[in-house]
């Protein structure tokens, strides 16, 4: 309000629009509003080498506080030829075709509290000028923070082996963490199996021909490739080793934002997670979502009965003789059914049903 005129009533006294008025009112020009979006989009690319694309800029942008959409920066750095750099095909470098020993995949059914409860591992490659070279990587999936990587010309256990020793020696896990891979033949090796028996790490890997069972690791080789492989040239492999430790160690685990954790970094999260858990860290917990639908036992018959669940993967290698509980010496066809309440079975107003050319022997 003006006095007692509206701002919409004067603009249509003097024949503009409120647009204009508006504009009118902000402190700079619009030509030189957007000559500093473009020149600040520009900073953060070239800080960042162009690894981030429109939304990491946008996020970025928005940190420094400035105000703007994911839509003009997409427009400003395509305008400017500022996008990100396109990846290069992937190739495949797991050899899962052995008779090794394999263990069942725990990390889908983990739910994290916090650090140093599930880490993740893998292998790539790299090509050089003249060479291939591998890496190793162990990723902390709470915070998606590196926490051992190596870098060799073999593909021998040797490789990862350096890179969960390291992760070992930089965070001293607790009795118990998992650790979950793919089933290459690196990670079945017994070498590799007796390091993690030596610090109580139990092992996971992945199912048969399912990368996603590993996407948290896969998901920073990407990142890898992208931002920092791809982007340049490198000498030799010490050129690479110096290279790859500055990306990991000074850039991805204290500058890259992460989107899964809310566009900050790893080890910002790590610490803002240490403030909020101040009291202490829960463990992480197990859940069986498939057999918590069909077989949920009443209280009172859970403390005695233990209910046999049926394992719903089968993993190569694995033998499930065994597995499945004894029945109870009281089970008898004449004695009370326990009440199951799902809907597979029995609903809670239903009554069975019997044929009447059945007959039930006591």
């Amino acid at each position: 309000m003006q006095g007692s005129l509206s701002v919409e009533r004067m603009c249509r006294a003097a024949a503009v629009s409120r647009a204009s008025f508006y504009r009118w009112l902000e402190p700079c020009l619009p030509v030189e509003e957007q000559m500093e979006v473009r020149s600040a989009i520009q900073a953060v690319v070239l800080e960042h080498r162009r690894r981030y694309g429109y939304r990491r800029v946008t996020r970025e942008l928005r940190r420094r506080g400035m105000i703007v959409n994911h839509k003009r920066v997409a427009r400003l750095m395509n305008e400017d030829n500022l996008l990100a750099i396109e990846p290069r095909a992937w190739v495949a470098t797991t050899n899962s075709e052995h008779e090794l020993e394999v263990y069942m995949n725990l990390a889908s059914r983990l739910k994290l509290t916090g650090i140093n409860q599930l880490w993740v591992a893998d292998i790539t490659y790299i090509r050089l000028a003249a060479e291939f070279v591998y890496q190793a990587v162990v990723l902390d999936v709470y915070s998606r923070k590196v926490v051992g990587w190596a870098l060799e010309r073999t593909l021998a256990a040797s490789l990862p082996l350096a890179a969960l020793e390291q992760a070992i020696e930089q965070r001293q896990p607790p009795t118990g963490l998992v650790h979950h891979s793919d089933r290459g033949l690196q990670y079945a090796s017994e070498e590799y199996g007796k390091v993690l028996r030596l610090h109580g790490i139990v092992p996971s890997m992945s199912r048969p021909a399912n990368p996603y069972d590993n996407a948290f690791c896969e998901s920073f080789m990407r990142t890898l490739k992208r931002e920092e492989i791809d982007a340049r040239s490198y000498r030799d492999l010490s050129d690479l080793r110096t290279n790859v430790a500055e990306f990991i160690e000074q850039y991805y685990n204290r500058c890259r934002l992460h989107s899964a954790l809310g566009y900050r970094p790893p080890e910002e999260f790590e610490q803002q997670a240490a403030i909020n858990l101040a009291g202490g860290i829960a463990a992480a917990s197990m859940s069986f979502s498939r057999h918590g639908e069909i077989y949920r036992w009443d209280r009172e018959t859970a403390k005695t009965v233990s209910p046999a669940h049926p394992i719903d993967e089968s993993p190569a290698g694995y033998s499930l003789a065994g597995c499945s509980p004894a029945e109870p010496d009281s089970a008898s066809p004449a004695e009370p059914m326990v009440k199951h309440d799902h809907a597979l079975a029995i609903t809670k107003n239903s009554k069975p049903h019997v044929r009447k050319s059945e007959t039930v022997s006591t």
